[in-house]
C-alpha cells in the first residue's frame, strides 16, 4: 500500500494525546493506547481525542520511562482496520511510514527510510528513520509498507534534519506481554531493576523491589496543580461548569467551544490575559452594515469588544493579571462565552456573515 492509502486504511487507530505540557500521538494495540512515557508527562490522566473520538479523558494505566512507554485505557470501539504488530525486523533502506500529529497538524504522514535498522542508543536498540518526525509525533507509530507496526516513534535529534528514532516493535511486544501478565493497572516499571511495580505498594515514591526513587511515582502521585493566576482562570473557568482538564490546551491555555462559537483564553508571559472568540467571516456584501452593527454593540458591552483581523471578526476581553478579581473574571469570561455564541448568529442568520471552517479537533 502507498503512503495515503495506509493513513486511509488505519486512521481510526491514531490518537492524539494532549496534556498541560504539550501533545504527542497515540495508537491502538492490543485494545489499549500506545503512547510514550514523556508524552503522558507522569499523569494519570489525559486527554485524547481521534476521528470516531471526542476530547475525552482517559486514565493511563502503565508507565515505563525505561522504554519510555505508556499505556493509556479508554472504552473505545474497535476500529474497522486494528493496527497488528510486525513480525519481521526492518532492514537498512526499507521504506516507512509515520503518522502523527506534529505541532498540532493532525494525522500527518511522513514517508522515508530505515537509515539504521539497530542503531543503539544506550542499553537500548532503536530505528533510526528519515521521515520527518516533529514535536507531537512522539508516541505514534512507524509502519512498514504492509500497514504493520514496526515501531513506536520516540525521539529526534534536534537541529538535525530528519534524524529521527523509534522504539522497535520487539520492545513493545515485550511490554504488553509483561503487562498483561501481572493482571492489574496502574503500573509502574522500574527503570533501574525492570521490574513492573503495582502503584498502590509504591512507599515514599521508592520501588519495592530495589529501593530506587521512583521520579514517575513522584509525578503521578504529585499531579498536575496550577498555582497563581493560571490557577485563577482555572478556577473561573470551573465555576461556568467547564470541565477544565478538557478545556486547557497548555498550562496557560483553554479553550470552549458554545454553540458555533469557539473562545480562546490565553496567559501569556507579560502578564496580559486575552479571551478571544474567533466569530464569523465578514460577508462580500452589506459591509458596511456589519461594521455599523458592531461599532453600536460596542457602544453597549461592558469588559468585552469586537474587533476585526484579516476578515474574521473577534469579540475580546483583555485584563492584566494583577487586576484579575474571581468576580470580575466570572462576569467577564461568561459575558464571552455565551454573547460570542449568541453574536455569531446574528452576524451569520441576519448580517449574512461566513461561519468559520474548522479542522477536526483545531
Amino acid at each position: 500500500m502507498n503512503t495515503q492509502s495506509i493513513l486511509e486504511t488505519y486512521i481510526e487507530n491514531i490518537m492524539q494525546i494532549m496534556t498541560p505540557y504539550g501533545t504527542g500521538t497515540g495508537f491502538i494495540i492490543d485494545n489499549v493506547i500506545i503512547t510514550n512515557s514523556h508524552v503522558v508527562g507522569g499523569l494519570k490522566e489525559v486527554v485524547i481525542s481521534a476521528k470516531k473520538v471526542k476530547r475525552t479523558i482517559a486514565k493511563v494505566i502503565y508507565d515505563d520511562p525505561y522504554y519510555d512507554l505508556a499505556f493509556i485505557e479508554y472504552n473505545f470501539c474497535k476500529p474497522k482496520n486494528p493496527l497488528k504488530l510486525a513480525s519481521d525486523m526492518v532492514e537498512d533502506g526499507d521504506v516507512t511510514i509515520a503518522i502523527g500529529h506534529p505541532y498540532g497538524l493532525n494525522y500527518t504522514a511522513t514517508e522515508g527510510i530505515v537509515s539504521r535498522a539497530a542503531r543503539l542508543q544506550g542499553d537500548l536498540e532503536y530505528i533510526q528513520i528519515d521521515a520527518a518526525i516533529n514535536p507531537g509525533n512522539s508516541g505514534g507509530p512507524l509502519l512498514n509498507e504492509k500497514g504493520e507496526v514496526t515501531g513506536v516513534n520516540t525521539f529526534i535529534i534536534q537541529n538535525a534534519n530528519n534524524l529521527g528514532f523509534s522504539l522497535p516493535y520487539f520492545y513493545l511486544r515485550e511490554a504488553l506481554d509483561a503487562f498483561s501478565n501481572q493482571k492489574s493497572e496502574e503500573i509502574i516499571k522500574c527503570p533501574s531493576c525492570k521490574n513492573l511495580i503495582e502503584e498502590r505498594s509504591i512507599e515514599n515514591d521508592y520501588c519495592a523491589e530495589c529501593g530506587v526513587k521512583l521520579e514517575v511515582a513522584r509525578q503521578r502521585r504529585k499531579g498536575y496543580n496550577p498555582t497563581g493566576p493560571t490557577k485563577l482562570l482555572e478556577d473561573i473557568l470551573a465555576s461556568q461548569n467547564i470541565n477544565v482538564t478538557l478545556a486547557r490546551r497548555s498550562q496557560a491555555s483553554w479553550r470552549i467551544d458554545e454553540g458555533s462559537a469557539r473562545t480562546d483564553i490565553n496567559y501569556y508571559d507579560n502578564g496580559i490575559i486575552i479571551g478571544d472568540s474567533k466569530l464569523c467571516a465578514i460577508p462580500r456584501q452589506n459591509i458596511d452594515k456589519v461594521y455599523d452593527y458592531l461599532l453600536k454593540e460596542n457602544d453597549k458591552l461592558s469588559y468585552l469588544q469586537f474587533s476585526i483581523s484579516e476578515n474574521s471578526i473577534y469579540l475580546s476581553y483583555l485584563i492584566v493579571d494583577s487586576s484579575l478579581t474571581l468576580n470580575e473574571g466570572k462576569t467577564a469570561i461568561s459575558r464571552l462565552i455565551k454573547q460570542s455564541n449568541v453574536y455569531d448568529d446574528i452576524l451569520i442568520n441576519e448580517y449574512g456573515a461566513i461561519a468559520q471552517k474548522r479542522d477536526e479537533e483545531d
